[in-house]
């Protein structure tokens, strides 16, 4: 058995104003998770899914990666549909979901104050990120979701961001030679918007999904 990448502790210190947050999180909602939010998914996979942080009432709250709330809605009615994930997706981390050959993770493992990490959060937060793509032994492709994901994945993966312009669909391939999908957030407020279309965001997944099938 493949072990997991290292995960982050629950009582997790290394940025001060998330654990604080946290910190008042657990006062304000005790029944909710309140910790790092571990990634979801196997380590074997091929395609590793990076958003940007736990939402306040979704991850943060169910302890699963997108399980919770209105991205997490879109994120996995798409996975299943592209053949991504199997089962039902319930909003709850015991509703049965499996991922195949896939995995989630985020740039950010704890829940941020107005959805919204400092750039030094984000940067230290991101060894978790290099574990989880040196830890994958068969990954061939990153769909990222979000310029924060993007980039954190470039520097993840040894890459320079200026080399590398986000862009909704846009393909890069990493020095590694992993290949980088780019896509909006699957966010309510970008959906509302119309900045993302379920459309779009569908042939995002499945152009990730594309170079996976396509890679050696």
């Amino acid at each position: 058995m493949i072990p997991a990448p290292p995960q982050p502790p629950a009582d997790c210190g290394l940025c001060p104003r998330l654990a604080a947050f946290r910190q008042a999180n657990r006062a304000a909602f005790p029944d909710f998770h309140n910790a790092p939010v571990a990634s979801f998914g196997p380590v074997d996979a091929r395609l590793l899914i990076v958003g940007l942080a736990p939402g306040l009432k979704g991850a943060n709250r169910t302890g699963r990666p997108f399980t919770g709330d209105f991205a997490g809605d879109l994120l996995y009615r798409t996975l299943i549909d592209l053949g991504l994930a199997a089962g039902s997706y319930d909003r709850r981390p015991d509703d049965g979901l499996r991922l195949t050959d896939c995995r989630i993770a985020n740039a950010v493992r704890c829940v941020p104050p107005e959805n919204k990490p400092t750039p030094a959060e984000t940067k230290t937060c991101r060894q978790f990120l290099i574990g989880e793509v040196m830890g994958m032994p068969r990954l061939a492709a990153i769909l990222a979701l979000g310029r924060i994901a993007h980039d954190s994945v470039i520097l993840a993966a040894g890459g320079r961001v200026s080399q590398f312009r986000f862009a909704h669909g846009a393909v890069h391939t990493l020095p590694s030679g992993t290949r980088l999908v780019d896509s909006y957030h699957c966010s309510r407020y970008n959906t509302q918007t119309g900045v993302l279309t379920e459309a779009m965001f569908r042939e995002a997944v499945a152009t990730a999904r594309a170079a996976v099938d396509d890679a050696p």
